[in-house]
């Protein structure tokens, strides 16, 4: 409204009209509705979200069955934005037509940037889809494995949901540790099995061939250069584990250079002076 405008409606329309259309009158933009806001795209919404949320979402078992997502955030965090690529083995659905890849899916929308990879004994490629890409075959079997790192390169994250079984767990690692990326995790899930013999696990907690039995040698492997043993010769896991962490039925390993030195020589005088 201009200047000559505002004084005779002031003078001579303002003392007939309310509040609200005065104000109205005298800047119509200012009271113009607001537009809503455009709703969030559905890879807004998800992108949004933390890993308990997305595991929520597509109701993977990491979260209420388990309790893996917090664990992983805390690990995985670092990790999100970044062009990694991660293997999963294990899908989920057993045999049934159409069933799984509920984590694979929720991994892609945690790692934004990410090519997600998994492995499974039964056919899952109904999963395929952009950033996912499955395989089938046996967790053990170094063909395959070799394959996968032929084909998708350098792994940074690997998550150990297959068989569970023991034997199967140990294996596995045996082989993909050592080509996984330097700084790299490695998780293994459901590590519970370590304790049923049902499941290819001991009810002695000192049987050497579950997979917790592995775990605890890795711990003991951290402090190598602490062993008094001179003839000790460190192996693979020694040199590159860096720190082991283990929660309920949840391991996660990563990968470094384990070489910070050691003083045992300095402080133990007598026994190396006897030799």
């Amino acid at each position: 409204m201009t200047h000559p405008l505002k004084s005779f409606a002031a003078r001579r329309l303002r003392p007939f009209l309310s509040d609200s259309t005065w104000e109205r009158m005298r800047d119509p933009l200012k009271r113009r509705p607001q537009e809503p806001a455009p709703r969030p795209s559905r890879a807004e919404r998800l992108a949004a979200m933390d890993l308990t949320q997305l595991a929520t979402h597509f109701k993977t078992d990491k979260w209420g069955t388990h309790r893996y997502t917090p664990h992983y955030e805390r690990h995985f965090a670092p990790f999100r934005d970044k062009p990694i690529t991660v293997l999963e083995i294990g899908i989920g659905g057993y045999a049934r037509a159409g069933r799984g890849g509920k984590s694979l899916r929720m991994w892609k929308h945690y790692f934004r940037r990410g090519q997600i990879v998994g492995l499974d004994i039964q056919d899952k490629s109904f999963v395929d889809a952009p950033r996912i890409t499955t395989y089938r075959g046996s967790q053990t079997d170094p063909a395959v494995l070799q394959r996968i790192l032929d084909d998708v390169g350098e792994l940074t994250i690997v998550i150990d949901d297959g068989s569970h079984r023991p034997e199967h767990v140990r294996e596995t690692f045996a082989y993909l540790f050592p080509r996984l990326a330097h700084g790299g995790l490695y998780a293994i899930e459901d590590t519970q099995t370590s304790y049923w013999p049902e499941r290819g696990g001991s009810d002695d907690r000192d049987d050497p061939t579950t997979t917790m039995a592995l775990v605890k040698s890795l711990v003991d492997g951290l402090n190598y250069e602490e062993f008094v043993d001179e003839s000790y010769e460190p192996t693979y896991t020694d040199l590159h584990v860096v720190a082991v962490h283990c929660y309920h039925n949840l391991v996660i390993i990563e990968k470094g250079d384990n070489r910070e030195g050691t003083r045992r020589r300095a402080i133990l005088k007598s026994r190396y002076a006897e030799q």
